[in-house]
């Protein structure tokens, strides 16, 4: 298969690009409105048709490029069936296979950052795609858009740390210049997994603290219409 990790510097996102080289169908998973012409662009490089274009829930630091992707390559475009965002061609729910030629691309439903947050485990690539909920050394504010510290404790000690060690992370985000992790690498030395509780963790959140997102004002309502600002 094509992997791609793709960096935007302004919100720090990262997207993902995979794709079949058989059938040369392709996803982007978090795309940022920005630089949706780089994609474009590297689409047409790699001679790949965009097959779907997947957030991993509703973020608040970037507007999401999920609208005007459709619009320039006819891709569906897709969120969690918990997403306000009906803007969306379809919804996926926990444990759907989004099928991308031969490569199967699952769902996992992993609220707590948000209450539509889902991650994307990819077998084929041994890797997950896990949003703002499992971030290189750190976990996702919780204090926003619903979130919910004990949910999120769940989404990570019942349902992503029980990936197979060896498993790589890929999150949506990163702020100190960290690519990628693993499953068993998070559990050893990510300071907010080292808890033995959900109420510990529950309270080692609480305890952040965090200055909004910069642009949380404008891509929360703007996302919840696939990008689309008023």
């Amino acid at each position: 298969m094509i992997f791609r990790q793709l960096f935007e510097l302004k919100s720090s996102t990262y997207t993902y690009l995979l794709a079949d080289e058989t059938t040369r169908q392709a996803a982007l998973i978090d795309p940022v409105i920005d630089v949706i012409e780089h994609y474009l662009e590297l689409l047409d490089n790699l001679d790949l048709k965009l097959g779907y274009a997947l957030d991993t829930h509703v973020h608040a630091d970037h507007i999401t490029a999920l609208g005007a992707l459709r619009t320039e390559t006819g891709c569906v475009s897709m969120m969690g069936k918990e997403s306000v965002a009906d803007c969306v061609s379809a919804k996926f729910s926990d444990g759907e296979i989004i099928q991308l030629g031969s490569v199967a691309i699952e769902a996992i439903f992993t609220p707590g950052h948000t209450d539509d947050s889902y991650s994307f485990y990819v077998p084929a690539l041994a890797a997950v795609f896990t949003g703002d909920c499992l971030l290189i050394r750190g976990t996702g504010r919780t204090d926003f858009q619903n979130g919910n510290a004990f949910q999120q404790y769940d989404s990570l000690f019942n349902r992503l740390l029980r990936l197979p060690e060896e498993t790589r992370v890929f999150p949506a985000h990163d702020y100190k210049g960290w690519t990628m992790s693993t499953i068993g690498e998070e559990k050893r030395f990510n300071p907010r997994l080292q808890v033995d509780s959900a109420g510990e963790y529950a309270e080692l959140m609480a305890a952040l603290d965090l200055p909004d997102p910069k642009q949380m004002d404008v891509a929360v309502p703007a996302n919840q219409r696939c990008g689309q600002r008023q």
